[in-house]
């Protein structure tokens, strides 16, 4: 069967490959190697191929069949399992990822048992949490959590990390890069354990890298929004010289009518569970396009025309065409946010489209 024109997402492979090459300049100039989180685009391969080609060696995702679908289609990296394991995922971590980040000692545990099963080494970065709340072990278990660690067979400790600006919001400022130096420092000294990467964020951290004149001993970041969005992710600020629309989504007028801008009859909750507003704004220009909640998070979408989205459902987009004169059968094109880029690339029902002329 062939698959729908739209609603699609266009994705320019020239725009992502010119936004890796500057990032890895840039961050290379202070000696920070960067991760590729390709997490975002659901582990196309063609992305990640683009990401190898301009200098990032290591495929950061959270999804293990991601990293499946990478390695099935020959890309030749080293893949990061970018979320800490549960239980049930040991086996297929050990098979699918070169490095994972853990924070639970019955997890590593049971990583070393199927290590040595498999008679391979797993290596591993050591999650710090520092304010952000989401996965990281407490700075003061660091020391008992290494230590258990270090008598595991099958299992190598070849970093440390930190996340920010993902779940709390917490900016990685100066004193928490400070901070997570002075660590890899103490860990490197304790325990007499080298460490090859030393990360110390994500796409968050532009801003503080931009003013740090001495970033200490982290040497690694964990870039997706950048790479694909071209912007930082403490306040969506435009990265300077990087494209923002390496992607576009496009979607079709299915209907075009003029209407009343305000419901009518008794009203209770829409297919969401909520009670939207409206303000009467008379007779209105109204198109449908053909897209919706469960395709595309339609919150995440900016119309390139002077047009407003009024609102989704699970399928319909409504939207007040004002003057633009859609009709039947005209495609809306719309830039994406990071949450829509998300949902628009794992979606099955929007077409992925590839070009590589900017």
């Amino acid at each position: 069967m062939t698959l729908p024109h739209t609603p699609r997402i266009e994705i320019n492979l020239a725009k992502i490959a010119h936004n890796a090459a500057t990032l890895v300049e840039l961050y290379g100039a202070k000696n920070i190697g960067l991760m590729g989180v390709t997490k975002t685009v659901c582990g196309a391969p063609e992305i990640a191929q683009v990401l190898l080609d301009q200098g990032i060696p290591m495929l950061a995702d959270s999804k293990l069949v991601n990293l499946k679908r990478m390695r099935e289609a020959g890309i030749k990296g080293s893949f990061v399992y970018l979320r800490s394991p549960s239980l049930s995922e040991v086996e297929l971590v050990i098979q699918y990822a070169d490095i994972s980040i853990n924070t639970e000692l019955a997890v590593v545990t049971k990583l070393s048992e199927a290590a040595l099963v498999s008679h391979t080494v797993q290596n591993i970065i050591v999650m710090i949490e520092m304010g952000d709340l989401r996965e990281g072990i407490m700075p003061d278990n660091l020391d008992c959590f290494i230590q258990e660690v270090l008598t595991l067979k099958g299992i190598e400790i070849v970093g440390i990390g930190v996340n920010f600006a993902c779940f709390g919001g917490v900016k990685p400022d100066d004193q928490k890069m400070v901070d997570l130096s002075l660590l890899a420092s103490m860990i490197e000294t304790k325990f007499t354990l080298p460490l090859s990467f030393v990360s110390g964020g994500n796409s968050a951290n532009y801003e503080w890298f931009m003013g740090a004149t001495d970033v200490g001993k982290v040497n690694n970041l964990r870039l997706g929004e950048s790479i694909y969005l071209g912007r930082e992710t403490l306040n969506r600020l435009v990265i300077p010289e990087l494209y923002t629309d390496a992607f576009t989504f496009v979607s079709e007028v299915i209907e075009s009518k003029v209407k009343p801008s305000m419901p009518y009859g008794e009203r209770g909750q829409n297919a969401f569970g909520e009670v939207p507003q409206f303000e009467d704004r008379g007779l209105m220009n109204r198109v449908i396009v053909g897209v919706g909640n469960q395709d595309v998070v339609v919150a995440g979408l900016t119309p390139l025309i002077d047009i407003e989205i009024l609102g989704a459902s699970s399928d319909h987009t409504v939207i007040n065409a004002k003057d633009s004169n859609l009709r039947v059968g005209d495609e809306v094109t719309f830039n994406l946010n990071y949450g829509a880029l998300l949902s628009s690339m794992v979606s099955p029902y929007v077409t992925k489209k590839y070009s590589y002329v900017i």
